[in-house]
């Protein structure tokens, strides 16, 4: 009877306030594909204040450096967070380690381009969805 009630309990818990974690499974929210919420618009202007156009293009399509639309497709979260933090200078990828901007804003930043490789993001400046 205990465990019955103890599952109820957490049946109870999930319906009303969500699996554990789900808030986080949410990345981003658009609307018409450049509306984008506060969060994910800390993404943007991160990548627009790192200046990360001049290597991967203003529409994140790749010019020296590769098309973020088709890396964030494969790389998960901690690889993409590593290469931005850490660089990859054999590549030619800076470290941000050192950029205060980029390290408080990885998981919003990685949230905007994740937005724009998974094609909910359809064009590369977005606005604030109020």
């Amino acid at each position: 009877m205990k465990v019955l009630r103890n599952i109820l309990s957490a049946g109870f818990f999930l319906v009303c306030f969500g699996s554990p974690g789900h808030a986080e499974d949410k990345l981003y929210t658009v609307v018409d594909g450049t509306k984008v919420d506060a969060e994910t618009m800390k993404g943007f202007r991160t990548w627009r204040a790192a200046a990360c156009d001049r290597c991967h293009g203003a529409n994140q399509e790749g010019l020296v450096g590769p098309s973020l639309i088709q890396s964030l497709k494969i790389l998960s979260k901690e690889e993409f967070a590593k290469s931005v933090i850490e660089g990859r200078l054999e590549k030619g990828m800076p470290a941000f380690k050192t950029s205060k901007m980029v390290t408080e804003n990885i998981d919003h930043l990685y949230a905007y381009l994740k937005g724009r490789a998974d094609g909910a993001i359809t064009k590369a400046k977005v606005e604030l969805l109020k």
